[in-house]
């Protein structure tokens, strides 16, 4: 993505933005046993501005998924702000497992909310347009710095390995 300039960085940034926003989104997730939602200020917020049934309701898919997301998405995420900054090698890599992770588990969700007679539009739209394109944008991301050898345009580390002196 170095190679293409301009679209290179602001798929960067935008990748940035995400990755970020996952780790802040990720208080929906832990379970009511560790953090009640009465003293989760973000999922009090959340759920009333969107009535979002899955996070309301948290039928046995969307717990499976919500775990997923902590102990694999999280992680990944966090990875990837570090890679990118740092112009780590392997960015390329967690980029597209990330993407691929991200695109299975909203394609599950988006299709219970287009099956269920419960979702608004509303609800759709916090669910399918960010992150659907996401995931897509992550993954070609990932397969286009691999296939370019690529490091992350928009870190202030060694795009390469170190050189090896004779």
């Amino acid at each position: 993505m170095e190679n293409m300039g301009v679209l290179g960085k602001v798929v960067d940034y935008l990748l940035l933005l995400s990755f970020f926003s996952i780790t802040l989104t990720a208080q929906l997730d832990i379970p009511e046993s560790i953090l009640p939602h009465a003293y989760n200020p973000f999922y009090q917020v959340y759920t009333t501005l969107t009535q979002d049934y899955l996070v309301l309701e948290q039928p046995g898919f969307f717990k499976a998924l919500m775990t997923l997301e902590l102990v694999y998405q999280l992680p990944l995420a966090l990875l990837n702000i570090y890679g990118l900054l740092y112009s780590k090698p392997w960015f390329n890599t967690t980029c597209l497992l990330f993407g691929a992770s991200i695109v299975a588990s909203t394609t599950a969700m988006v299709g219970d909310i287009l099956n269920s007679q419960k979702a608004s539009a509303n609800l759709m739209a916090m669910y399918y347009p960010p992150f659907l394109p996401l995931g897509v944008l992550a993954i070609v991301r990932g397969v286009v710095g691999l296939s370019s050898k690529a490091a992350p345009s928009i870190g202030n580390g060694p795009s390469s390995a170190v050189k090896k002196r004779a």
